[in-house]
């Protein structure tokens, strides 16, 4: 019978032990841990993750602060923006919300972002600690995605895991920590992506398949074995019509075709979504106890 992986409940269970944590800092007279949001422009999708991000940060008893600056923004005054959020002893974490507008290198940017203060896990030198195995902010939703295998116990050694697509933010990363010696890990991992030949056909050997590709509905039934564990990450605006919102939020994987197939899924939303936001308040909460960097 097919167990769906419910973000939702997990990402609750995380917010709570966080808030208890907060809680014991401040009974020892520490303040509370302080997360800075940059929004440039007026992306819909970047508005609704920060508004998120805010409220996830005041329902665990963190201090936020959203900082809004129009698409017009210049380059270099960014820079000089996050250059003088990294100086504020008061901020714990830093995260500048992609995608930026064209004229803006997202490398230089995420560059910029002191490595003890990048929650989001982007920085060079926090993937850098990462491959090593040394203590990191994990990139949120390959965080968030292990450690949905770990609250539900999967088990991972000796399993091949097949990640689709190759980011990054996502599926590089993935890739890593479900190769890497412990658990959730010691799997055989295999990366596909735009070049690889016969997908489906790679997708079909996966004990573990991860879609990380952004492609809405590509992961079909036939794509899936008997008894795999299926992790959606895709989280795609489609104009809908009936929806208030005028959208759905459709995933890279054809839920109710593949449904049957798996031992376990995740839904979407209501998947991976609640679990990389949990990750960004685990990381916020590391930075403030100086947990990685001392």
């Amino acid at each position: 019978m097919t167990k769906i992986l419910d973000g939702k409940q997990i990402s609750l269970q995380i917010r709570q032990e966080i808030a208890e944590e907060v809680k014991r800092m401040k009974q020892n007279g520490q303040r509370a841990p302080h997360l800075v949001a940059v929004l440039v422009g007026n992306d819909g999708a970047s508005e609704t993750y920060v508004n998120h991000k805010v409220k996830d940060c005041e329902e665990v008893g963190f201090r936020s602060s959203l900082y809004r600056y129009e698409a017009s923004i210049s380059e270099d005054e960014l820079l000089q923006i996050v250059d003088a959020i990294n100086q504020d002893a008061e901020v714990d974490g830093l995260i500048v919300q992609l995608p930026l507008p064209k004229h803006i290198s997202v490398d230089k940017i995420i560059a910029k972002i002191l490595p003890e203060k990048d929650v989001d896990g982007f920085h060079p030198v926090n993937l850098g600690r990462m491959v090593k195995g040394w203590p990191a902010y994990m990139p949120a939703t390959p965080n968030g995605i292990v450690e949905l295998i770990r609250r539900n116990s999967i088990d991972t050694a000796g399993k091949h895991c097949v990640v689709i697509g190759r980011s990054q933010i996502v599926g590089l990363p993935i890739s890593i920590l479900m190769g890497r010696n412990g658990y959730p890990g010691n799997c055989t991992v295999t990366l596909c992506h735009s070049k690889t030949n016969d997908i489906p056909a790679v997708t079909r050997q996966a004990d573990i398949l991860i879609a990380a590709i952004g492609i809405p509905g590509f992961v079909k039934g036939d794509m899936v074995k008997q008894g795999a564990v299926v992790i959606d990450v895709g989280t795609t605006r489609v104009t809908d019509a009936t929806k208030k919102a005028g959208f759905s939020l459709k995933g890279d994987v054809l839920y109710d075709e593949v449904f049957d197939k798996c031992s376990y899924i995740t839904p979407v939303p209501g998947g991976v979504g609640p679990m990389t936001r949990a990750s960004l308040l685990q990381n916020t909460l590391l930075a403030a106890q100086k947990k990685v960097y001392v």
